[in-house]
């Protein structure tokens, strides 16, 4: 804790933080061993008065003195910045969308549930204008088939505040032809980060693709 982040920043992520989960201030007190007013003098006085306190709060909040150090967090989700001067909204051509999809990656299948549709990410590969992924029969990405279902890819640039992301509409079907299985599994992007038994192959066949990027003008 050599370099000593800004106490205005570090309190600002604390109250952030304390929303997030719902607790007060006397609660946090408990959970990091200190009175709320040694707590109220640590956020004035900055991460340099007392380090080790600053380590339990961030315990007490389930998260880490680095997370709370710093804006920047290394697994925060795309969108922390502003946004760019002068956006400009872009729609692409099918063409455009499926260059950006490229040959295989990691998107988010929309299938039909009740009460409410079920989004899930999952590693996918390209073949003949269609998506291929694979997933466990009795899975939560395994739809039924013949199901609508939508594919979502898209890829976000904090650091320029630019970003596109296409959309796929189409119909699922599950893939039961062994020689056809063999060729998909060689496809880059054929093995799903998530590992285990992943024997079943979906296809979305898409009806309609679009796709935006914001840009600046």
């Amino acid at each position: 804790m050599a370099d000593y982040p800004d106490p205005a920043g570090v309190a600002r992520r604390i109250l952030e933080r304390r929303h997030q989960l719902g607790l007060n201030e006397d609660v946090l007190c408990r959970r990091a061993a200190m009175t709320p007013s040694y707590l109220r003098l640590l956020l004035q006085a900055g991460p340099e008065f007392d380090p080790e306190a600053f380590v339990r709060i961030a315990t007490a909040l389930g998260t880490t003195w680095p997370e709370l150090a710093s804006d920047h967090r290394p697994d925060a989700p795309p969108g922390q910045t502003g946004p760019g001067s002068r956006p400009l909204l872009l729609h692409l051509t099918e063409p455009q969308c499926w260059e950006l999809i490229g040959t295989h990656g990691v998107g988010r299948i929309g299938l039909p549930g009740g009460p409410s549709p079920v989004v899930l990410p999952v590693n996918y590969a390209v073949d003949a204008r269609t998506i291929v992924y694979r997933t466990s029969p009795r899975g939560a990405a395994a739809p039924p088939e013949g199901s609508p279902v939508s594919f979502q890819v898209d890829h976000i640039d904090d650091r320029r505040s630019r970003g596109w992301s296409v959309l796929l509409h189409g119909e699922a079907q599950r893939i039961e032809n062994p020689d056809e299985e063999q060729r998909l599994a060689a496809l880059p992007g054929a093995t799903p980060w998530a590992g285990g038994s992943r024997p079943l192959w979906v296809r979305i066949r898409p009806d309609q693709v679009t796709g935006r990027r914001i840009g600046t003008g």
